[in-house]
């Protein structure tokens, strides 16, 4: 049976409402659904409740009904399983969804109907010296500091070699996608979505040496905590916990890629042009 899988923001009305009529729609014609099991809970969905470790079993399609946030969560539960995302968006930038909410049952005919290409986005792979488990990002992974009007120190090494240390209140790891998320406001470049790169980037350094770096996407990044304080890592927003001194975090290219759902061109510069209300000069 073709199942079809719901990742709801749980603080939107609009997304359950969105939700519930997604359901019907695919309940009409027969196909199978699931939510996330905290999602359902919210949501009053209990029936249809699937837990995260086989949420993106078998699936056919996901679909994120929220914003940016919302399609990160859905790409770290899915991208494992290959599992094609549709976005619908109910954010505000909404940089990775592909429609909007009074479109969501004509896009879902045409994903049906196979009128519908995928894009794919390369992830992190960010590994922790074993501390946490491994964790799949889309944009970016990063260090920072616990004690406001203090810095962490952090030591860079790139492909197995030492690069710099850090005095600063946090150090980024991106991808392409993540370009224009954190590390974009914090002055870090922009990179267009269908290269392979991570890019990292130093938030508020203490020294002489604030440039970002490019990085191929086999490049191992390790970034190790140094002697005097914690640090927190992040991974797409998500607080994975407290890494303490002689701790390390490594980022790779990640195995899995997100498989995003396009019913047509998209021109990342023009996307780029519109959501900063550019104009002609």
């Amino acid at each position: 049976m073709t199942t079809v899988g719901l990742v709801l923001h749980r603080e939107r009305n609009e997304a359950l409402v969105l939700a519930r009529r997604a359901i019907a729609w695919l309940g009409e014609r027969g196909y199978e659904v699931r939510v996330p099991a905290d999602d359902a809970a919210a949501g009053g969905l209990a029936e249809l409740a699937c837990g995260d470790d086989h949420f993106g079993d078998d699936l056919t399609l996901a679909i994120s009904l929220g914003g940016d946030g919302t399609m990160l969560r859905t790409v770290e539960l899915v991208a494992p399983a290959g599992v094609p995302i549709l976005g619908v968006n109910i954010g505000r930038l909404g940089y990775l969804p592909e429609c909007e909410p009074e479109d969501l049952e004509g896009a879902l005919q045409r994903f049906f109907a196979g009128q519908y290409a995928t894009e794919e986005r390369m992830t992190l792979d960010v590994r922790s010296d074993a501390k946490f488990p491994p964790v799949l990002a889309l944009n970016e992974a990063w260090l920072e500091k616990t004690l406001p009007g203090h810095t962490v120190h952090m030591r860079l090494s790139i492909a197995g070699s030492p690069f710099t240390t850090y005095a600063a209140d946090g150090l980024i790891v991106s991808t392409p996608t993540g370009s224009t998320a954190y590390n974009f406001s914090v002055r870090g470049p922009i990179v267009s979505p269908t290269l392979r790169a991570m890019v990292v980037k130093a938030v508020s350094p203490h020294q002489l040496f604030d440039f970002p770096l490019v990085l191929g996407p086999d490049e191992e990044v390790r970034i190790e905590v140094l002697e005097g304080r914690t640090a927190t890592l992040l991974v797409d927003g998500r607080n994975i916990g407290n890494l303490e001194p002689g701790d390390a975090i490594t980022c790779l290219a990640g195995s899995h890629p997100a498989r995003l759902v396009r019913f047509g061109e998209r021109d990342f510069h023009q996307i780029l042009r519109a959501k900063f209300g550019l104009t002609d000069r």
